[in-house]
């Protein structure tokens, strides 16, 4: 199977006068279509290792390579413009807008893209609610969502731009047992029906051992 993501040695050492080294020398490749956890101890550098694969940080050594591109040498802008192009994030927190009802916030990645968004746009935010099973809240404020309502409406959110890969990082650690295999469920659906490629941080051993391959962190370096 062809690889969507290859990080080559790569390290991350924050600070200055007192250095912290959060990765060290990591080697991984991702396949496309593949459904990956990241799991670890607080602090073993997964967020680290997630935010460098999405983009959101730079590696201080190393190559981060996007279907063959490599990408950790790009510009910012660049780079905003690839990650919202091809790669959805979905957090522990949320993170909707509150002022904005749920189809509004589904639509946001596409508004970022595009000045203008049209029917076309508004049609597709309704089916991404329905694949997650919200085809009733489409205008129901934030506030009157529950958690898991919320989380689904995220998903549907970094489904707008229909990325390659999806990037979560502990999506179900907000959520009761019950919403967590709600969630699990859409994400392994949309797995195989769109062929997106998931990378999972989870503390949820059930979460974990239902995905095709564990990714194990400690004190920044990948166990095999």
């Amino acid at each position: 199977m062809d690889s969507i993501i290859e990080l080559k040695d790569i390290n991350k050492i924050y600070g200055k006068r007192v250095k912290t080294q959060v990765l060290n020398n990591i080697n991984l490749s991702i396949d496309k279509g593949s459904f990956n956890s990241i799991i670890g101890a607080s602090g073993s550098g997964k967020t680290t290792l997630l935010n460098i694969i999405g983009m959101l940080d730079r590696p201080t050594s190393g190559q981060v390579e996007l279907e063959g591109r490599r990408i950790d040498k790009m510009s910012r802008r660049v780079l905003a413009d690839i990650r919202n192009r091809e790669v959805g994030f979905v957090f522990q927190f949320h993170h909707l807008l509150p002022e904005f009802n749920a189809i509004e916030n589904v639509i946001m990645p596409r508004s970022i893209r595009d000045i203008f968004c049209g029917r076309k746009t508004s049609e597709k935010a309704k089916e991404l609610l329905e694949l997650v099973g919200l085809p009733k809240v489409k205008k129901n404020k934030v506030y009157d969502l529950s958690g898991g309502e919320q989380q689904r409406v995220a998903i549907a959110r970094a489904l707008m731009n229909s990325p390659k890969i999806i990037l979560a990082d502990e999506p179900t650690g907000n959520l009761d047992s019950k919403t967590s295999e709600v969630i699990y469920n859409i994400f392994r659906d949309i797995n195989k029906e769109l062929g997106t490629t998931f990378i999972i941080i989870t503390h949820d051993e059930r979460i974990a051992k239902k995905t095709d391959r564990i990714i194990e962190i400690e004190d920044g370096v990948i166990k095999f």
